[in-house]
């Protein structure tokens, strides 16, 4: 890694009202930062003198302790409590003390990525805050980029600030106008939804029809979103609020209050309502803003991952990019089940002998199956093969919200764990876990050595982890503090066994894949599975990486080649809402080091030619090159696999199409190359003939321009060398 400290600077000041300013590395983003007559910290930024965020507070409020308790105060009358409340109040009374600038400029190389190397270039301003009333410190790191801004609080040690409990987060972003924002309902449990598109003062009204789109039974408030949220403004600029290095931490959504056009933080609460307990010294997570007029840039930022800490795994040899099948789709559209018997009533794990349960006939995790999906991975170069509902307990889980479902180790009676191991290893194919802790997160914690062990001994190196339902302890969320603890203990407990983790309905990503690369993915959003359960948006693929992947990495399982649902059941009248070209363009747009085809062998083997783009794919990358992109409409992208001069483009489009006109200046100079191309032939559409595809074949150079067209939930996709 190389690393330049270009300048370091201390100040002393003490005057309330005095204002720093910050510039990124190339002057085009300006912060300001300011103390106010009530002495509220104040920050603004502006892009090439447009207005990003008006200025706007910051500060964190914490919980009042009840008077007639209150060990650590001096006084015990409810009289005082207004003093009391200014115990709590750590967002007035500041003045800034000292402040630090610096300038870095380094590199460094991900496990994987979307680059073989980083760069992490901006200028930093720290303010030492000083409350004299309560004699407390805090400090405020601002870093900015070329690309953004991430910004946290810093509480160092000190003796009148040890404990304490956060109430709310007062963290604000003043808009500069009625933007245009892409974005998702205020939820602690769930990002899976369809993302709704409207102006920012039409949240509040769009709210109901949103939330009636999913059957979440969590909290919903008027007006709050989740992050990362995309906007874009009438004078040509792309703004992304999200957060970075969630760690110890509630996950963060944004309230918007309509008169002033301002968000504020809304942390996730506990069973208690209480919002966070940290200890001093500690951090809050990053507040990011990334910001640009060209909306390629925003996909092309790297300021999540730059705000997170470096790898803390010293041997990184085990975790590598992976291309799986799996035995699930069949039983997303419910051809097949995860249940071994449809005896509901009397199987219960521990208490029954599963040998002499009467089996339903359409359990899809049987030995015989599986050693099906083991052969077309051997036979098509897949690195694995994920198996869901191979272990008991899934007849007496699903709404019961139980503290004690499964055990993560034993199998049904049709799945014989030895046999399928043995079969993979002979035939150079891993196999892939499944837990689903059914949201009982303490029930995971407490099988969780036993579990890991067993994959070990089995030879299991990735595990698909999930967590459906209310959690268990009841009251929790899936987004607050306790249960980001326990993923990160998930986390890196499976580091000590060489484990990678692709956790499912866990919290979103914030970019803490670069500290704990075998955080090789995450779920966290509507993915495939829901074009089973009545379908997506049209323009669900040109969001999805504004937003969601923005944090990191997403398990989309995309490959879908059979897009009418009744095939596969003929109850399931559901339809993909997708062209087969566009399938394929998803191993490029949606980023993953971990990607699934997700369909059935069958279903493959009808379409072998376009398969072989999903055959060939890589997985990691030397480059990334984002050629257009308009969030909602398209996204064009181009990527070269790591170690090798081969590059592959991929197209996402709406539902209204999009012709594109690609220069490939990004080859090398002087060479002569292949391009394969996969595209929508002129009558397709996802709707009404979804699996009319062409492929050609051409020479191409870096001097070569290529106008395609992608059709009505369509793409393309092209392979190189």
């Amino acid at each position: 890694m190389k690393k330049i400290i270009l300048a370091l600077t201390l100040v002393c000041f003490a005057l309330t009202g005095r204002s720093q300013e910050l510039a990124s590395p190339n002057g085009q983003l300006k912060l300001q930062f300011s103390i106010d007559a009530q002495g509220r910290p104040t920050y603004a930024l502006q892009y090439k003198g447009l207005d990003v965020v008006r200025p706007s507070h910051l500060g964190i409020e914490l919980k009042q302790e009840d008077p007639n308790k209150a060990q650590d105060f001096e006084f015990k009358t409810r009289a005082d409590a207004s003093k009391l409340a200014q115990k709590a109040d750590l967002m007035t009374g500041f003045k800034a003390v000292r402040h630090e600038t610096t300038s870095v400029d380094e590199t460094w190389k991900p496990v994987w990525g979307e680059e073989s190397e980083i760069r992490n270039h901006y200028n930093e301003l720290m303010v030492e805050l000083q409350q004299p009333m309560n004699d407390r410190m805090m400090r405020i790191r601002f870093r900015l980029f070329d690309d953004g801004l991430g910004f946290r609080y810093e509480f160092p040690e000190q003796s009148n600030l040890t404990y304490f409990v956060i109430k709310e987060e007062r963290t604000q972003f003043a808009m500069a106008g009625d933007h245009t924002a892409w974005w998702l309902p205020g939820d602690y449990d769930t990002q899976e939804y369809d993302t709704q598109t409207s102006r920012l003062s039409e949240i509040r009204g769009r709210m109901k029809e949103a939330v009636t789109q999913n059957s979440s039974q969590t909290p919903i408030w008027e007006g709050g979103v989740q992050t990362a949220l995309m906007m874009r403004t009438d004078n040509g600029l792309y703004i992304n609020l999200h957060e970075a290095a969630c760690l110890n931490y509630s996950t963060m959504h944004l309230n918007y209050d309509d008169t002033t056009g301002t968000f504020e933080s809304w942390l996730t609460p506990d069973a208690r309502g209480d919002k966070g307990y940290l200890q001093a010294p500690c951090t809050s997570p990053w507040r990011t803003v990334i910001v640009s007029d060209k909306a390629t840039d925003i996909l092309a930022s790297r300021i999540t991952l730059n705000l997170n800490e470096p790898c803390k795994i010293e041997d990184t040899s085990w975790i590598h990019p992976t291309k799986y099948i799996g035995v699930w789709w069949d039983m997303i559209t419910n051809k097949g089940t995860w249940a071994y018997t449809n005896d509901f009533s009397t199987v219960k794990l521990g208490e029954t002998d599963y040998a002499h349960a009467k089996p339903n006939g359409k359990h899809s995790a049987n030995t015989a199956n599986v050693k099906r999906y083991i052969d077309f991975a051997a036979e098509n170069g897949f690195d694995a093969v994920l198996v869901e509902g191979w272990n008991v307990g899934w007849e007496d889980w699903f709404g019961h919200e139980k503290d004690y479902v499964f055990d993560f180790v034993t199998p049904y009676p049709d799945f014989d764990v030895a046999a399928i191991r043995d079969y993979a290893k002979a035939k150079g194919v891993k196999m892939i876990m499944h837990h689903e802790t059914s949201a009982s997160a303490r029930n995971y914690e407490r099988h969780l050595d036993r579990a890991y062990q067993f994959m070990v001994d089995n030879g299991y190196t990735s595990v698909k982890s999930g967590y459906v339902g209310n959690i268990v302890p009841r009251g929790e969320h899936h987004y607050g503090q306790w249960m980001n603890n326990h993923y990160q203990y998930c986390v890196e407990k499976a580091a000590e066994y060489k484990i990678m983790v692709n956790a499912h309905e866990a919290t979103r990503p914030t970019g803490i894949c670069r500290t704990w690369p075998n955080l090789i993915g995450n779920e966290s959003a509507r993915g495939t599975e829901y074009e089973s359960f009545g379908g997506n948006h049209v323009d669900h693929t040109t969001i999805l990486p504004f937003t969601r992947l923005i944090g990191g990495p997403m398990d989309y399982t995309p490959g879908i080649f059979e897009t009418d649902c009744s095939k596969m059941n003929p109850e399931n009248h559901s339809r993909v809402r997708t062209t087969l070209a566009r399938q394929l363009a998803l191993y490029v747009t949606m980023y993953s080091p971990l990607q699934m085809a997700a369909d059935v062998p069958e279903h493959y083997q009808e379409h072998m030619d376009a398969f072989q783009f999903i055959k060939d794919v890589a997985l990691d990358w030397d480059k990334s090159v984002y050629l257009e992109a308009e969030p909602g409409d398209y996204i064009t992208i181009a990527r070269k696999e790591k170690g090798a001069d081969r590059w592959f483009v991929g197209c996402t489009a709406d539902e209204n199409g999009h012709d594109a006109r690609i220069a490939l200046d990004f080859l090398t100079p002087g060479k002569k190359y292949t391009a394969t191309i996969y595209a929508d032939a002129k009558d397709a559409s996802w709707d009404k003939n979804p699996k009319a595809y062409t492929i050609r074949q051409m020479t191409v150079t870096s001097k070569t321009k290529l106008s395609l067209h992608a059709a009505s939930g369509g793409g393309f996709a092209i392979s190189i060398k």
